[in-house]
């Protein structure tokens, strides 16, 4: 079993001191930095935007992958890209025309990834599943950082992974929500490939040892 990747969610870290906690993930184990934008119109928070992507992406020596929970996220795709992402998932919920933007997420050289919320089925992804880099499984409800995971999440990955398997596609799972060092195994395990933390990275006495032991979690 492949060790999987990590991404802690920059919405947990300390504002305040945000180099500091670039530098942090910079010198970790982590493997990108996982970016929540929220509008308050798709979610009921309100998060950041190209402003701090562009002071993160100063600082951060590892991949920008940003989890667009906003409405109408086509609009903003080319800007965010422009601001370092690399990465970028826009939500199956907000995206009415979703093969064009996806399309156009991959014309202007970023991954494309589609974010699902808990109550949407992963069959509905049958039609653009070749097409994708990844899929983010969110496995609380979008808006705020902190949630408990949702445990029927581990068969939503299982059948993710059946699909990827029956069709060939190359598309990693990501898993956003409630990831602690409790339930990673479990999560790997279904058939994770990408774990987002930030609750259980960023308020932990010492996030990069949290972030190795994610990281390494499945070997022990």
């Amino acid at each position: 079993m492949k060790r999987p990747l990590i991404a802690p969610s920059f919405l947990s870290a300390d504002f305040a001191n945000l180099q500091q906690q670039c530098e942090m993930i910079n010198q970790s184990d982590a493997d990108w930095f996982h970016l929540d934008i929220m509008d308050g119109v798709f979610v009921p928070n309100i998060s950041f935007g190209i402003p701090v992507v562009k002071a993160i992406n100063a600082h951060a020596a590892k991949p920008l992958d940003v989890h667009l929970m906003i409405s109408h996220p086509e609009r903003y795709i080319e800007s965010f890209i422009k601001a370092g992402a690399e990465w970028i998932s826009v939500h199956y919920e907000a995206s009415v025309h979703l093969n064009r933007t996806l399309s156009a997420i991959k014309a202007l050289g970023a991954k494309a990834g589609v974010a699902l919320n808990p109550h949407t089925p992963v069959a509905l992804l049958e039609e653009v599943l070749s097409e994708l880099d990844y899929v983010l499984i969110m496995s609380v409800n979008p808006g705020f950082g902190g949630q408990k995971f949702i445990p029927s999440t581990l068969d939503k990955i299982r059948k993710l992974r059946k699909m990827i398997l029956e069709s060939s596609s190359l598309a990693l799972i990501q898993v956003d929500g409630g990831v602690t060092k409790a339930n990673a195994a479990d999560i790997i395990a279904a058939g994770a490939d990408v774990l987002v933390a930030g609750s259980s990275v960023f308020q932990s006495v010492n996030p990069v040892s949290t972030i190795f032991d994610l990281k390494n979690i499945y070997q022990k």
